[in-house]
């Protein structure tokens, strides 16, 4: 019987920022724990101590004097906000300060310039928000002109990002009436995320109303009964009001321990992942339900979930509800028996890199056939090429880097060009995959 190998999961990234931006919007101090310390929980961070949040205390566990439910520019000057390379910190924010007053300016890193926030602005027209492009049309830097959310109804599109749904519930409560906010597009992405600000709106004390369209009238439902989300039948109602400071410690997150659990399914040991809540609503708790599809044993207990590895196959896969699992996924079908299908992700070509054309190329280095598709891959397993070093491109992307480390289970030698990127969501990646290479006596570069 081979050891298990015990390993920790890093504090959620999604649940990190809302729980910064709730407190940073709140009347009063609250105090949060176990907070993700990365790149980008910082940049939300500074950009709300840049509106006049004040924080102290320790990184991991920030006490919170937040703003009042009110956001206003200090002067004439747009106040700089400078999200990094932080997608989630650039959305959620871009909504958050359209019901503040005053002028705004969000720039940022690498491929931020190139990310699209065009729908928001669009939506925001009709609430009196004006944003001006100050670089390629759509896309930050952008200055965001505000005036205050007078309230009514807003439609806002979910095809590209669900962040700017969850950026509109927060920023609603700062509306000078009521806001309803339908959704609008050909189909909803990502909407786990949207549950998971619900869920932080809630424990701050300001619940928003969803309601399910069914005929012809508008009823309250209940988050957690709605699995599938379709535009026209459903909307949210928020009220206007500050939200409560409260202490609140985040949970453990899947989008990267995925990587670690992923680990137990290919390689020859078990590897029990430990700070996992098996009712979390985030939606790359999902990697459990596929690695068990694809043939890999999953057991959780008190002291977390425990992955062993079995002989993995393929499968077909809707991966629109959580796309940050592609890359891991991807990496795994390349290690199984039989052809996996990965659809409905043709969003992940605005990620930090194009993550669907970076996963292909990366799965064909590592000696696997894999065909990229409009909205997803097929990936066709072959002779890998193990016992060989191959030098992998991360594209400058934390989850290209960490699950390209998988390979390393499979006898590559995995050399990756800048593996600093996992600092972005997961610092600490190295030092717990560190305790895999010990297990089987690899050394890592």
């Amino acid at each position: 019987m081979h050891k298990t190998i015990t390993l920790q999961a890093p504090p959620s990234k999604s649940v990190s920022h809302r729980a910064l931006l709730a407190a940073g919007l709140a009347g009063g101090i609250s105090e949060l724990e176990n907070v993700l310390v990365s790149e980008d929980i910082l940049r939300t961070r500074e950009c709300l101590a840049a509106l006049g949040a004040k924080f102290s205390g320790d990184d991991s566990a920030p006490v919170v004097q937040g703003l009042g439910g009110r956001i206003k520019a200090p002067s004439l000057d747009p106040v700089q906000l400078d999200v990094g390379e932080s997608g989630t910190t650039c959305r959620l924010l871009a909504a958050i300060v359209s019901a503040g007053q005053g002028s705004f300016e969000i720039s940022g890193a690498g491929r931020m310039h190139e990310r699209p926030i065009k729908s928001l602005g669009l939506s925001l027209e009709g609430q009196g928000v004006r944003f001006k492009y100050l670089g390629l049309d759509g896309c930050p830097p952008v200055r965001i002109e505000p005036s205050g959310l007078p309230g009514g109804v807003i439609t806002v599109g979910m095809e590209e990002s669900s962040q700017y749904l969850s950026g509109m519930l927060m920023a609603a409560t700062m509306a000078g009436s009521s806001l309803v906010i339908n959704i609008g597009g050909k189909k909803v992405v990502s909407w786990p995320y949207v549950h998971l600000t619900l869920q932080t709106m809630q424990r701050f004390g300001h619940p928003a109303r969803l309601q399910v369209l069914r005929d012809g009238k508008w009823l309250d439902e209940d988050p957690d009964r709605v699995e599938k989300v379709v535009p026209g039948k459903i909307r949210f109602v928020v009220q206007p009001g500050v939200l409560s400071p409260v202490k609140y410690r985040v949970e453990g997150d899947y989008s990267n321990a995925s990587y670690l659990l992923a680990a137990g399914a290919v390689g020859e040991m078990p590897v029990e992942v430990a700070g996992l809540d098996m009712q979390s609503r985030q939606g790359d708790r999902r990697i459990l339900e596929i690695l068990r599809s694809m043939g890999a044993e999953v057991e959780s207990s008190e002291q977390g979930v425990m992955v062993s590895p079995v002989k993995l196959h393929g499968v077909d896969l809707d991966m629109g509800t959580c796309p940050d699992l592609v890359p891991t996924v991807a990496v795994l079908a390349s290690m199984a028996t039989g052809t996996t299908r990965i659809s409905n992700v043709a969003h992940l070509r605005i990620k930090e890199s194009d993550r669907l054309a970076g996963v292909q190329q990366e799965v064909i280095r590592a000696g696997c056939r894999c065909d990229l598709r409009e909205d997803g891959l097929v990936i066709e397993p072959s002779s890998l090429a193990r016992g060989e070093k191959v030098e992998f491109c991360t594209y400058g992307d934390h989850r290209m880097a960490m699950s390209l480390s998988l390979y390393e289970l499979a006898g590559i030698k995995a050399v990756l060009d800048h593996p600093g990127c996992v600092n972005k969501s997961f610092p600490g990646f190295w030092d717990e995959w560190s305790k895999v290479r010990r297990a089987y006596g690899i050394s890592g570069e």
